[in-house]
């Protein structure tokens, strides 16, 4: 297997040179890391950048779209809080795709270049709980982004507990974003009914006021699993209800996206809520009007009661909005930055989760700080001219919210890791010696296999009974797929050829574990 290059070390050694860094050794890995998994066909990158004439067409858009920073999408401020599963490239990757493009793009040496990767439409949990899939809707062919709602009916006869939700999107290349809600008051089944088309349209939320938020999903974010030991409610009889947004198509679409739910099983589960726990409410100087032709900015407020812990959070705004920044201020004056969003993108919501949970003491002041851009100054105005902008759902209306997912805590749950990598791509990062700096045998010491390095089969530790084994090239290609069912399994290897793979597994509750393998 070859070895790859680490993006700095490539700078500096074709900087040395006087050559320019070439696709094939020096960009290709980082384009399949970082961008590859929306843009690829039937992805909902709508271009592909699976090859070097992809790249090579694209070259100054990827320099551009990585140079500011809007690609890959991630609005919050990792500078202000480092939060989990980040879409970043380090200023080092920017550097390198901006001097390739400078030095003509070449593509090097093709033999060097690292495999594409292969996408499956696959879920991550493979065996999931619930799985509510909503009918078939074609989407129309329109020039105006198209906000849809579907009631996926599902048999919960008993309160249960979410530990673990995906969402599958039906067609990739349409699916910009999708809010899931439980309604439990069956008014979003009297919408769709209004509707002759499957389901009905709505913009801000579903139309559903006392509907309960339990996830988010835009492309390239993850599974949301729950921390260890919690889980959100499902009442029984719910329906569940997403929102989908579908950007403007020249021709008429099909999509039949599903939502795939983990339960969990223990008998003493924590209970974790989504709640907009900062509201209009709680504005200090509400209310939320906008005049027309004005820029203003609102704050909010909100003392928690109890001790509690959040584990993860999602500003919401719409069109009019331009930043929304959230922190906390403990008893005794400890300022906790939560999440800045500094240039706020209606089309790039997210639940995003902290690396760790925040516990926060009672009497623990949340603040918030919204901007909101009322002129023709902002590309994003619904109206023209600028119109009054108030609360409420509709296009034109703003909103101004914090959900938080909380639940009672302590002081020990901020020892709970969801996530400690500084730098997680969507698939394998760039490497030194093929797999090094991925994590290892000491980092994940629930994983284990041996003999290691192995010929012909090999032995599987595994940390759970249930959940999915993959195995991966040094590229990130999929090999090797099977069900976990118990606590060891064997793998037969003999056909692949020598060098460093990837053993990844998942059981759908918590972070994927995984080792390196070396095959002599």
């Amino acid at each position: 297997m070859r070895t790859l290059a680490f993006p700095l070390l490539s700078v500096l050694s074709t900087s040395l040179m006087g050559q320019a860094p070439t696709w094939s050794d020096d960009v290709a890995c980082i384009v399949y890391s970082h961008c590859a998994g929306c843009h690829h066909d039937g992805g909902p990158g709508h271009f592909s950048l699976t090859g070097y004439a992809d790249a090579y067409w694209w070259r100054n858009e990827i320099r551009a779209a990585t140079q500011a920073r809007y690609m890959p999408p991630w609005p919050a401020d990792p500078e202000y809080r480092s939060l989990a599963h980040e879409r970043l490239l380090t200023q080092q990757e920017i550097d390198l795709i901006a001097a390739w493009v400078d030095g003509g793009a070449p593509q090097g040496n093709p033999q060097n270049a690292p495999q594409a990767p292969v996408f499956t439409e696959e879920a991550v949990i493979p065996d999931p709980d619930i799985t509510a899939v909503m009918e078939d809707f074609a989407i129309p062919a329109s020039t105006a982004d198209l906000y849809r709602c579907f009631v996926l009916p599902i048999e919960n006869p008993s309160d249960s507990w979410i530990t673990g939700l995906e969402v599958v999107p039906g067609n990739r290349a349409m699916v910009h974003h999708v809010l899931v809600f439980q309604d439990n008051t069956g008014q979003a089944q009297q919408l769709d009914a209004q509707d002759p088309a499957p389901g009905y349209t709505s913009f801000g939320g579903i139309g559903v006021p006392s509907a309960k938020l339990i996830g988010m999903w835009v492309p390239g974010s993850e599974p949301f699993f729950t921390p260890p030991g919690m889980g959100i409610r499902l009442h029984a009889g719910a329906d569940i209800v997403i929102q989908v947004h579908y950007p403007a198509t020249s021709d008429v679409q099909v999509d039949s996206t599903r939502v795939s739910i983990r339960l969990g099983t223990s008998p003493a589960m924590r209970e974790l809520s989504i709640d907009a726990i900062l509201h209009h409410g709680n504005m200090t100087d509400g209310p939320l009007v906008i005049p027309a032709n004005q820029v203003r900015t609102f704050h909010q407020e909100y003392t928690v009661p109890i001790s509690a812990t959040i584990t993860a959070i999602g500003p919401h705004g719409h069109l009019i909005c331009r930043s929304l920044k959230s922190w906390a201020v403990k008893p005794g004056g400890q300022v906790v930055p939560l999440i800045d969003i500094p240039q706020w993108d209606f089309r790039w919501q997210d639940l995003y989760a902290f690396r760790n949970p925040i516990h926060l003491p009672a009497g623990t002041v949340i603040h918030s700080e919204g901007t909101y851009d009322n002129t023709t100054a902002n590309p994003a105005n619904p109206s023209d001219p600028p119109q009054l902008v108030t609360a409420g759902e509709a296009t034109t209306d703003e909103m101004m919210l914090f959900f938080f997912a909380w639940t009672p805590g302590v002081p020990s749950d901020e020892a709970i890791v969801v996530d400690d990598d500084p730098h997680a791509p969507h698939h394998l990062d760039c490497m030194v010696d093929g797999l090094t700096g991925l994590p290892d045998d000491r980092h994940w010491p629930q994983l284990g296999v041996g003999p290691n390095p192995a010929a012909g089969r090999v032995r599987v530790d595994l940390p759970f009974e249930h959940g999915l084994l993959r195995l991966l090239d040094g590229s990130g290609r999929e090999l090797l797929r099977r069900r976990i069912t118990g606590e060891r399994m064997e793998l037969d290897v003999i056909a692949l050829a020598r060098g460093a793979y990837l053993l990844e597994a998942t059981d759908g509750r918590s972070a994927a574990r995984r080792i390196k393998l070396l095959l002599e």
